[in-house]
């Protein structure tokens, strides 16, 4: 009877033991798991977080007023840096610029008119695009068509822009501006963060 209980309490005892080894090797299993999701969801934050600084970490002030009324001047602009690695700018954007790649000058902000293959002229005061009224809406007339009094065909890779504010505004109007190349643009111009008053996006 002795022997019988002894072997129990062994057969026992070593089954308690291999549970408790089964038992501490789904805890290091359940621990690599949970620190291979941990190192998972870190690399995943930073990717994020670069993408977010590169496609909008880039932040520049308007300089003058010839984006009135859609950014002012001295607003703080962040600039999308990686759509046009995707795709090309389009009519209507508002892009950022250096003229003619000029790395000692200001940014330039302004809407893209004329894209690749695009005819633009300004004639008394009006914007035409393609033969066709660019302006819809009730706009000024412009006072100095500047090149674009005769007819512009724009290149390939280049950009025609203007300021919104015609009248006050350097812009491919000036042949020392002219035509943007699109390894001048910098990015698209997407949300305004100062003045609070004025944040949001740009449209």
């Amino acid at each position: 009877m002795h022997v019988m209980k002894g072997r129990k309490m062994m057969m026992l005892f070593r089954t308690s033991g291999l549970n408790f080894r089964r038992k501490r090797r789904k805890m290091k299993l359940s621990t690599a798991k949970s620190a291979a999701a941990w190192a998972v969801e870190i690399l995943i934050v930073l990717l994020v977080a670069f993408v977010l600084v590169y496609c909008a970490g880039m932040r520049v002030t308007m300089v003058g007023n010839s984006m009135e009324s859609t950014v002012s001047d001295g607003s703080q602009i962040l600039v999308n840096r990686f759509i046009y690695n995707v795709k090309s700018p389009k009519s209507g954007d508002v892009i950022v610029f250096l003229p003619n790649g000029n790395e000692k000058s200001h940014y330039y902000v302004k809407r893209v008119i004329g894209v690749p293959g695009d005819k633009v002229q300004i004639k008394s005061g009006l914007l035409y695009v393609n033969g066709e009224l660019y302006d819809t809406e009730d706009t000024d007339t412009i006072k100095n068509a500047g090149v674009a009094e005769e007819e512009i065909t724009v290149g390939e890779d280049e950009y025609f822009v203007l300021g919104d504010n015609r009248n006050s505004s350097e812009d491919s109007r000036y042949a020392n501006i002219g035509n943007i190349k699109k390894e001048y643009i910098k990015g698209k111009a997407w949300f305004v963060v100062r003045p609070f008053k004025k944040m949001g996006r740009i449209r």
